[in-house]
């Protein structure tokens, strides 16, 4: 059986953490032992032992009349250890990596995607059966810089439909939603830029930014939008360089944007040179589109992603980026140098499959089925207690309170142990608000078993 840890072991642990994070980096001197003794109530005595513990473990350089140094090559980039270790069971990459990673026998109501069963798979098979019959560069070259121009020109075309103007010529294809995003935090970030971010928001937004060394910062997300007020208080003492967010189908909350608010945010996004980036990869879940900035703003200093993972495919990756002339240009250049070249296979299996046709009469169907899905999780859950935030016009997602006192963390850890992938709140909250929400996907919740394991986890806690 092992020992408890020790208040030398939580300095100790402390310590790696931060060189783990690289947040001591080779040869940074860390605190003097009095000023770590003071910033975690311990006595002198204590830190002295624990530096001595790390410097003969070879973590830790001792310099007589100069102090502790971290010691080695620099750490290999651990994001879990960027903020201070939670419960795996509410940390984003946590969350991603059992929804990737759970098995066929698994149920989970907290991942972030269409069963398979409800995805386009006749569209993708009679595509997939036209790329066999391609020519054969097709299916060995590599993609132009801003990627398959038919595939460009349908999605400008989709676009209008949300009054959003873009030639192809400002659409740049990518990888995937994700890497449209990666792209734009390289070209518009430096290590250490601040981010507003909705609070909450979909949790691979805190990873992402995360890992590129930025600082997030939450605003409170009303069934509107953003808290304006919150949201100017935080231009003004965070200086933000981007906000990310979602304005049709949020994620997590279902919530949408509404035309005052769009309004005033871009205002106030002008007078504080803020760019903002437009995740629209639920535009085809919505039945009555939402005010979109991008639209407003006429992609000045909104920039607009997406993908089509969500709909067609996940395993077909390819995404989007709908920006100003100049910055598509420079993040054509950016792709280059980190990507080469997007699959020009890809793009062309997601142009044939979305101009089939057959997809509109199929999402039209998914629609149907996910509202359908909507109304009769909410009323199950609601026979538990768990209200929704919000009861969304469309989408996959609904953002619940459970009753009083239920920490939703220790519910997910509990549903976990049944075989039930739950996503807790906190994951979604950089103000870690959120313990006592839960995103559900509701075409993820129709088997019994998920209200069954729930209900016993709610009785435990």
């Amino acid at each position: 059986m092992s020992k408890p840890p020790t208040r030398i072991d939580a300095v100790m642990e402390a310590v790696r953490t931060r060189i783990a994070s690289r947040a001591y980096p080779p040869g940074t001197r860390l605190p003097s032992v009095r000023a770590q003794a003071k910033a975690m109530g311990l006595s002198v005595s204590t830190v002295v032992e624990a530096y001595e513990r790390l410097v003969a473990e070879g973590v830790l350089r001792a310099r007589p009349g100069s102090g502790f140094y971290a010691a080695g090559a620099a750490a290999p980039l651990a994001l879990a250890e960027l903020v201070p270790r939670l419960d795996r069971e509410i940390d984003p990459l946590w969350i991603s990596r059992q929804s990737l990673e759970a098995g066929a026998a698994a149920l989970m109501p907290g991942c972030g995607w269409l069963p398979a069963d409800w995805m386009y798979e006749a569209g993708m098979r009679r595509a997939l059966r036209a790329a066999a019959r391609a020519p054969a560069g097709v299916l060995a070259d590599y993609a132009t810089p801003l990627g398959l121009p038919a595939l460009r020109q349908l999605l400008a075309r989709r676009m209008a439909a949300t009054d959003v103007e873009a030639a192809p010529e400002q659409i740049l294809l990518t990888e995937s939603g994700t890497h449209a995003i990666d792209l734009i935090c390289r070209f518009l970030l430096q290590p250490g830029d601040t981010v507003l971010v909705d609070d909450p928001c979909y949790f691979n937004f805190h990873a992402l930014l995360r890992a590129h060394r930025t600082k997030a910062v939450g605003v409170p997300f009303t069934p509107s939008g953003p808290d304006l007020d919150a949201f100017a208080a935080a231009l003004r003492e965070h200086a933000p360089r981007l906000y990310i967010t979602n304005s049709g189908l949020h994620n997590p909350t279902g919530a949408a944007l509404s035309p005052p608010v769009a309004h005033r945010l871009l205002k106030l996004a002008e007078a504080a040179d803020l760019a903002i980036v437009e995740d629209d990869i639920f535009t085809d879940f919505e039945i009555d589109p939402a005010p979109r900035l991008a639209a407003f703003d006429g992609l000045s200093r909104v920039i607009q992603i997406g993908s089509f993972s969500k709909t067609l495919s996940a395993a077909l990756r390819c995404g989007y980026i709908a920006a100003r002339a100049d910055w598509i240009e420079a993040l054509a250049d950016l792709k280059i140098a980190t990507t080469f070249s997007g699959s020009q296979l890809s793009a062309g299996i997601l142009f044939d499959a979305l101009t089939g046709s057959g997809y509109r009469k199929h999402m039209e169907s998914v629609r149907l089925r996910l509202a359908r899905a909507m109304a009769q999780t909410i009323t199950r859950l609601r026979a538990l207690g768990i209200e929704p935030w919000v009861v969304p016009r469309a989408g996959l997602f609904v953002w619940c309170r459970l009753p009083a006192g239920i920490d939703a963390a220790d519910v997910a850890r509990a549903c976990l142990r049944d075989g039930v992938v739950l996503a807790p709140g906190n994951a979604f909250s950089q103000s870690q608000r959120a313990g006592g929400f839960l995103r559900f996907n509701v075409a993820q919740c129709s088997d019994e078993r998920v209200f069954e394991v729930l209900a016993r986890a709610l009785s435990a806690g």
